[in-house]
């Protein structure tokens, strides 16, 4: 391909330009922002038009994405979004108005970066960065949301300023590119905050170096149960927001920490958000991958958690959703992971573990994620997710939960022998 000319790439399909972007770079992470602001700056993408949101955390940046979008979709305005990863299809990851675009506009927008990038090396993700906003300002949007792929300040979607910026939460991941310690973590994602701009923290437990930063810069920092907070009753609950108080809303299906935390980013925003258009967007608010339910009789859950945060949530949910069912678990986890303590949080409800192995340089073989798990757990071990979750489906009743986590490429290996 390196010999290719343009006339040729001019022509590739979406699969050519995926598996031309796997191999254009010496390393597949690779932090920084010079590089692909150069390239922005070329194309003119520093700029977009309309409201911009742009969120960052460990987890819960998907849910509140999808709300955002929802909520603002409802309120009448012209969305566009970008996320990453994808579970199945590139294309999940730039929708305009909750839409995917076909393969020729993403083959269009990638042409785009290789002609204006010249001699500059790009990774995968800041080639489909570049890709992705170049797609989104062909559009007349009115309300952007950009997800930070990797902490935020060397990310790189943080070469555009927010409007509003979100942190979601702050866990331990991707402790060799972040750091091993939250406070490490939380300045790292604080790099997404502007002066003078609504800085939103969903986390309850912010970081001391979060907080540092955001006042640092004079962001106008606002923090979970600080500045916004929701109360609950049995069938709604209320938001009570920087802005104001919204009530009597239907309790979503994503998480509702995710929840306060959109909400309290759309009170910031200037946006005139009616509350009918919230209580209907938190209606249909829904992601996959997230606590989603794919099968009943046995009750299958599908999740991307692969974090300790992450599966905290989980258990609490299973407990909550699940008290008096057996609990089944399909796990298949990356290397870079913190396999001990992702798996402890579960440890207490799960009778039985299906492991599976993942390939590649990342991959993690079954036998390793076995050691994570305690000496006298009931394991059975598969070549992969999918013999796992068969062999899983084959043992349980229809009475059974069976839980399959621990990576977005193991949620999607189920989902397709599983759609």
């Amino acid at each position: 391909m390196s010999d290719t000319t343009p006339e040729q790439q001019a022509a590739w399909s979406l699969s050519q330009w995926l598996e031309y972007l796997e191999q254009i770079h010496h390393r597949p992470i690779d932090m920084g922002l010079d590089r692909v602001r150069a390239v922005a700056q070329r194309m003119d993408l520093l700029s977009p038009s309309g409201t911009v949101f742009i969120v960052a955390g460990t987890n819960g940046k998907g849910s509140t994405v999808r709300y955002l979008e929802v909520i603002c979709q409802q309120a009448g305005f012209t969305t566009g979004t970008y996320t990453s990863p994808h579970l199945i299809d590139y294309r999940e990851r730039v929708r305009v108005n909750g839409a995917e675009l076909d393969d020729a506009a993403h083959a269009k927008a990638f042409f785009a970066v290789e002609r204006a990038r010249g001699e500059i090396s790009l990774t995968y993700f800041e080639f489909g960065t570049l890709a992705a906003l170049f797609l989104l300002q062909q559009q007349p949007i009115d309300v952007l949301v950009l997800e930070i792929g990797l902490g935020g300040r060397l990310d790189a979607v943080n070469i555009i300023d927010g409007d509003v910026a979100i942190v979601t939460s702050v866990g331990i991941d991707h402790i060799e590119f972040l750091g091993p310690d939250r406070e490490g973590i939380g300045f790292e994602k604080a790099g997404v905050y502007r002066t003078g701009k609504p800085a939103i923290c969903g986390d309850p437990q912010p970081p001391k170096r979060l907080v540092e930063q955001a006042t640092a810069i004079s962001a106008n920092l606002l923090l979970c149960e600080q500045d916004f907070h929701v109360t609950e009753s049995a069938d709604h609950f209320t938001f009570h927001g920087p802005q104001g108080i919204w009530d009597e809303l239907p309790y979503p299906s994503l998480p509702l920490v995710n929840a306060s935390t959109a909400l309290a980013a759309l009170q910031s925003s200037g946006l005139a958000i009616h509350i009918n258009s919230v209580r209907q967007g938190l209606r249909m608010a829904t992601l996959p991958g997230r606590m989603e339910q794919i099968r009943e009789e046995p009750t299958v859950l599908l999740d991307v958690g692969h974090n300790p945060h992450a599966t905290t949530y989980i258990a609490a949910e299973l407990v909550r959703r699940f008290p008096d069912r057996r609990i089944v678990a399909v796990c298949a986890m990356l290397r870079d992971k913190e396999h001990a303590d992702t798996l402890k949080p579960l440890c207490p409800l799960v009778s039985e573990w299906y492991l599976g192995s993942i390939e590649g340089p990342r991959g993690y073989a079954a036998a390793d994620l076995r050691k994570a798990l305690p000496e006298g757990a009931d394991v059975t071990l598969a070549v992969d997710v999918e013999h796992a979750f068969t062999q899983a489906i084959r043992a349980v009743s229809t009475n059974d939960v069976v839980l399959c986590f621990g990576s977005f490429l193991t949620v999607a290996a189920i989902h397709k022998i599983q759609p």
